[in-house]
Order: structure tokens, then sequence, then C-alpha cells
């Protein structure tokens, strides 16, 4: 019994900490985005909107911090329409989560984690503008109007008040989340799945990205330790990599409505994810860059 209560608190307190992470980027997030729909005017739109042509390069760049903030940032922003679906795609690419710290902690050499994270950086950015390219920088109409009618914000009583409920409501779904999905991790582990997998040809990217869609810390976790650990290929830690973009998904999920949309963006994210992570491994790639 002791131990069952040792390992409830121990996964609601990284559960806790998982979210509490994201929070302060969550409402810096709505505050900026109120402020523009209350505030800043056609003018200041127009000129955000300009420069969302340039959006998968300063997405990449932002995500590649040792953090997940920015990919919950980011799936805010594009629910309401402030940057395109490049600008996403390239955010979730970059994001590493905690990938750093495990590369560190392992004592990988300083070339290999440098390589890991300009192929990233390329690879995200590469993708971003492609998908931008292709649905012709299409962001749409500020939608921030809507968020604030699904969920009675009350926007007219200030923005901070506006943004701070946002917030608050976008926290409690991740922590619940969060909670539930540590329960799963802690009794199974992200780790044993992967590992059982990743010696069959091809299934090891895919699983890995399948575990890096994990929308927790668990999964970069544990795909960085499973390649440091020479469990996993240079091509199926970077599939897992490329999917792992901490609380994002969950984000993308509870703000933005198009379900339909949400799922073909997943599914995106995953084939491409696993297309690199083959390419990586299957023409050599991998080992003439030193991974």
């Amino acid at each position: 019994m002791t131990e069952l209560l040792h390992t409830a608190w121990h996964v609601l307190w990284h559960a806790l900490l998982d979210t509490l992470t994201v929070l302060p980027f969550l409402f810096l997030t709505y505050l900026f985005m109120e402020f523009l729909e209350h505030h800043a005017g056609d003018r200041a739109i127009s000129v955000i909107k300009r420069a969302g042509r340039g959006g998968p390069a300063i997405g990449a760049a932002l995500g590649l911090l040792p953090q997940c903030g920015f990919s919950a940032a980011a799936a805010g922003l594009y629910a309401g329409r402030v940057v395109t679906v490049g600008t996403l795609l390239a955010v979730f690419l970059a994001t590493s989560d905690e990938m750093l710290a495990v590369f560190l902690g392992a004592g990988l050499p300083v070339r290999v984690i440098a390589t890991t994270l300009a192929v990233k950086l390329v690879v995200a950015m590469f993708v971003g503008f492609v998908a931008d390219f292709l649905l012709r920088h299409r962001i749409g109409d500020m939608e921030v109007a809507d968020l604030c009618e699904e969920e009675g914000c009350h926007c007219e009583r200030g923005i901070w008040r506006s943004a701070l409920h946002h917030t608050l409501h976008i926290v409690l779904f991740v922590l619940i989340v969060n909670v539930a999905l540590g329960a799963v991790l802690e009794f199974v582990g992200a780790d044993v799945l992967a590992a059982w997998l990743a010696r069959v040809p091809v299934l090891s990217q895919c699983v890995a990205a399948l575990v890096g869609l994990i929308p927790n810390c668990a999964a970069s976790v544990a795909v960085a330790t499973l390649y440091a650990s020479e469990v996993l290929s240079a091509g199926a830690m970077l599939a897992g990599l490329f999917t792992g973009a901490g609380a994002g998904l969950l984000v993308l999920f509870r703000t933005n409505k198009r379900v339909k949309e949400n799922l073909i963006f997943v599914g995106v994210l995953f084939l491409v994810s696993v297309f690199f992570g083959c390419l990586f491994d299957y023409t050599g790639l991998a080992a003439l860059i030193g991974l």
C-alpha cells in the first residue's frame, strides 16, 4: 500500500511539474492574442500575417530551446490563426523537450548533440516552408473571438482576465491528461515498448515516432535514453524526437476545434518523422554526419 501511494505521488508530482512548465508560455500566448484582437487593430494583425512567411524559420529556432513551452504556445497561436500550419509543423519538429538534458547526462559527445540539433533545425525549416508553399501561406482570419465565445471567458472584462481564463482551462486539461499518461508510463514504460520493437527495420522508426507522439516529457526521455544506450538507431531516434513536441499536441486538440484538421496534422507529422528517420538510417546519411 505504501509503495502504491508513493507511486501515485510520484506520478502526480511529475504531472504537475510537466504542466507548470507550459503555464507561463500559455498565459503569455493568450495575452498576446487578446491584445491583438482588442487593441492592435487590423494593421498590426496584417503585419503579423505577412511576417508569417518567415514563421517556419523562427518557429524552428525557438523549438530547439530545451523545453516544450513553445510547442504549446504555437498550438494556441495556430488555433487563433495567428501563425501558419508550416510554422506549427516547424516548431513541433524542432522541439526536443528533454533530449538535451538526457544527452548531456549520458555524456554523449558535443558533436553528436550539435549534429542532432542541426538536423532537427534544417528538417523543421524545410518541412515548414514546403507546407506553407503548398498551402500558399494560408493563415485565415483571427479567431480569438471564437475561442472566447466557446469558453465563455467574458473578454469584455479585460484582456488579463480573459487570458488567465483561457490558460487555466488549458492547464487543467493538460494536467488531467498528464496524470493519466504518467500512470500508464509508470506501470508499462514507453522504453519497454520501444526497446521491444527496435530490432525490426522501418518498424523501429514507426514505433519511435509513435512513442514521440505521447504528449509527455517521458516520451523524449525514453527515445533519447534508448539512443544513448545504443538500443535505437540514429534514424529511429530522430523519428521519435521529430514527433516529440511535449504538451503541444494536447493544446492543439484542446484549442483547435477542427478535429479532422488536427488528425491530418498529426498524420503528416508522423509520416514526415518516419520518412526522415528512414532516410537517415537507410541511406547512410546518419553515419556520414556522425550520428
